[in-house]
């Protein structure tokens, strides 16, 4: 069955273990420290905004975008725990549990506050703040993205793209934001963010099954023999 393009981009495909040299696995493993150090710094930063315009607005909307980036906050400080061991492949399978009960967490948190707006029929509240952060994370969060997953990639890492793929339903969020606010002005369509937000919540489940899954988990290197978990 074809995927759709929303599944495509953010699907953690097959991961191919590449032959790496030491060096070459350093250097790659630096990259991806530092790319969930600037993931945790951006949306750190984003959570206090968000909640703070959130509630100074009286937006449920902004303040729940808010919640959601610390929960991408806990799958990038898991990178960059398991980065932190002189042999990371060999922590790939903790890690890739952990971001995966953080797509839990964002796909409960999307469904109950989108539900929940349904049922309430609570409408997405204009703020200038909010239309700035969720525009800044429309032009920010697609590149940190694509860079994450290359260097999954590159690494044959499936615990660096499945955090990547996070950081690509953070993007739609973001669009699912502003939707609902030219929606809701324009056309009076205060329901359209809710449902859009759903059908990403159910993305964020498959995201989750994957990583728990452990399909792409990779082996330890070949300068050791032990791992501390099931991954071999």
């Amino acid at each position: 069955m074809a995927q759709t393009g929303l599944e495509s981009m953010t699907a953690v495909d097959e991961v191919p273990v590449p032959q790496l040299t030491k060096a070459e696995r350093q250097r790659l493993g630096k990259r991806a420290q530092l790319l969930a150090g600037a993931s945790v710094s951006y949306n750190t930063v984003e959570s206090i905004v968000a909640i703070s315009a959130g509630t100074v607005a009286g937006s449920g909307a902004l303040i729940s975008f808010g919640l959601d980036s610390i929960i991408e906050v806990s799958s990038g400080l898991v990178i960059l725990w398991q980065f932190r061991h002189k042999i990371p492949e060999s922590r790939e399978r903790i890690a890739l549990r952990l971001i995966a009960i953080s797509f839990f967490a964002l796909a409960t948190y999307i469904a109950i506050d989108s539900t929940l707006s349904l049922l309430n029929g609570d409408r997405a509240e204009a703020s200038p703040v909010g239309i700035v952060l969720a525009s800044l994370s429309i032009a920010i969060m697609p590149a940190l993205s694509i860079a994450q997953r290359r260097t999954g990639r590159s690494l044959g890492s499936g615990s660096v793209i499945a955090d990547g793929s996070q950081t690509m339903l953070c993007s739609y969020l973001s669009v699912v934001l502003l939707l609902g606010l030219v929606l809701n002005a324009s056309l009076g369509w205060w329901w359209a963010d809710s449902l859009v937000a759903l059908a990403i919540a159910g993305v964020a489940i498959r995201e989750g099954l994957e990583a728990w899954q452990g399909k792409h988990c990779c082996p330890v290197t070949p300068e050791s023999s032990t791992c501390e978990d099931d991954c071999c």
